[in-house]
């Protein structure tokens, strides 16, 4: 079983910008030990750690992390992909073994289309190059681009954090242009997406049956082979718990046969990230 989307921090390294008065209640150091317990509990056998800083200095932060603990299968890291030096910064950064994949913070780029600018896309050739996956952290605004992206970049592995952090409408509808964008998004063979973050996402009174929409569309959509899950923990304490986000998700899923249920909780990751089968 595989955790495909998790964060560590140590708040005194000083560069999480977004982590305002708003997330005082996750505002404190989150590091393998903290994890380790829930892991075990869980049957958690290894983790995805994605970045929570735009810095090569917190990918290094966490690259160490992943040296050191066995449970961190991969690290889907930050490079600068408008910088002019981008495409060497990617193919160095890619020579790390527990590199697996790299995520721009679009949801926080003003710019919509940023990520279709020829010197971003220099990089993202870059990254198909040396086999790593983008992760994107995008909302709905994005999902045009990306679909865009995708067209452009067929060899680029792309996987969509968060579902795309669809909005909930009064009902829990996340709308027809939300439902119409993921579709096209999933038209592109080497395009995954993640079952994470929906309870932040739908914010106080979350259940399963109020995220069974966009579960049930995204498994319509995308299928137990492109379809991952992933904690987003530590983030996730600002709405729920491991314990409850991970029983939900299972409920959500459990009408499926058992081998789409260990796509979606492991095999997917393994197979999109190429993690190893034990530590690094």
């Amino acid at each position: 079983m595989i955790d495909a989307h998790q964060h560590f921090w140590r708040i005194s390294r000083g560069d999480y910008g977004w982590m305002t008065d708003a997330h005082e209640p996750i505002r404190r150091d989150r590091l393998p030990e903290d994890l380790a317990p829930m892991a075990a509990r869980f049957g958690i056998e290894g983790t995805v750690v994605v970045q929570a800083a735009p810095t090569t200095a917190e990918t290094r932060f966490l690259l160490d992390l992943a040296d050191l603990t066995p449970l961190i299968r991969g690290v889907v890291g930050w490079v600068d992909l408008a910088a002019p030096d981008a495409p060497g910064q990617v193919a160095r950064i890619a020579r790390e073994p527990g590199l697996k994949g790299l995520r721009p913070m679009l949801q926080d780029i003003e710019e919509t289309e940023w990520v279709l600018r020829p010197e971003v896309i220099a990089g993202l050739r870059a990254m198909a190059r040396a086999g790593l996956v983008f992760d994107a952290l995008i909302t709905p605004r994005h999902l045009s681009v990306i679909d865009r992206l995708a067209a452009l970049l067929p060899e680029l592995r792309i996987v969509v954090d968060h579902c795309a952090k669809p909005v909930f409408g009064p009902d829990g509808d996340p709308g027809a242009a939300w439902r119409d964008g993921m579709e096209r998004l999933a038209a592109h063979e080497r395009t995954s997406c993640k079952i994470s973050g929906l309870a932040n996402e739908f914010g106080p009174g979350w259940s399963a049956q109020a995220l069974r929409p966009v579960v049930d569309h995204v498994l319509a959509c995308f299928g137990p082979d492109r379809l991952m899950w992933g904690s987003d923990w530590p983030v996730l304490d600002l709405a729920g718990d491991y314990d409850g986000w991970l029983s939900a998700a299972r409920t959500l899923t459990d009408h499926l046969p058992e081998a789409a249920q260990a796509r979606i909780f492991g095999g997917t990751a393994t197979a999109v990230y190429g993690l190893a089968a034990d530590h690094l």
